[in-house]
């Protein structure tokens, strides 16, 4: 079964035809294209089909293509703290070499030119998801949620509750101090 060639109407494919095979030959390439599904973590990641900004640098080698450049993304998620939505953008560096068929590296993991087709998704999907927050937060100090009732701490920092009562003593909280009551005298 022949390998599956990467589609070339996707905007995260490059068609390196136009660089020729000699090293040292280079195309700069800018583009915005879709942003591919499952681009994120749980709290986290790439709004599938939102604009993702390429500026590359296309650059032929003797054993493939060496891609380097940025890649522009927005961000969507939630607080770690306080599940308010976090929305940013964030730039990563992209630098991948695409191997020649026939020019294979020792790297069992190198990726490949297929035709004269190069597919950046997995590239950009490693850089964007290594480069994601582990605890996304709205602001530095963000304060969280009470424990207690989940009230948002931002939006009221003066927020209380009564010291809770020990559930050991709780029975006795209903018991008052005798009073002096005078005695019947019969």
């Amino acid at each position: 079964m022949p390998p599956r060639l990467p589609d070339p109407r996707s905007g995260l494919v490059l068609d390196t035809h136009e660089l020729s095979r000699r090293a040292g030959e280079q195309v700069e390439v800018t583009r915005v294209a879709e942003a591919p599904a499952d681009l994120g973590i749980d709290v986290i990641g790439v709004p599938p089909g939102s604009p993702v900004d390429l500026d590359l640098r296309l650059e032929s080698v003797v054993e493939g293509v060496l891609v380097t450049g940025t890649a522009v993304v927005r961000l969507l998620g939630s607080c770690a703290r306080c599940l308010e939505e976090v929305s940013d953008t964030q730039e990563v560096d992209i630098q991948e070499l695409f191997c020649y068929p026939g020019k294979e590296l020792d790297d069992a993991e190198a990726r490949h030119v297929e035709g004269d087709l190069i597919d950046l998704e997995p590239v950009l999907r490693d850089a964007v998801v290594l480069d994601l927050p582990f605890m996304p937060l709205c602001r530095p100090d963000c304060a969280g949620l009470c424990p207690e009732c989940g009230a948002n701490l931002n939006a009221d920092p003066e927020h209380d509750h009564a010291d809770p009562v020990d559930p050991r003593w709780a029975s006795l909280a209903g018991w008052t101090e005798p009073k002096n009551e005078p005695k019947n005298k019969e």
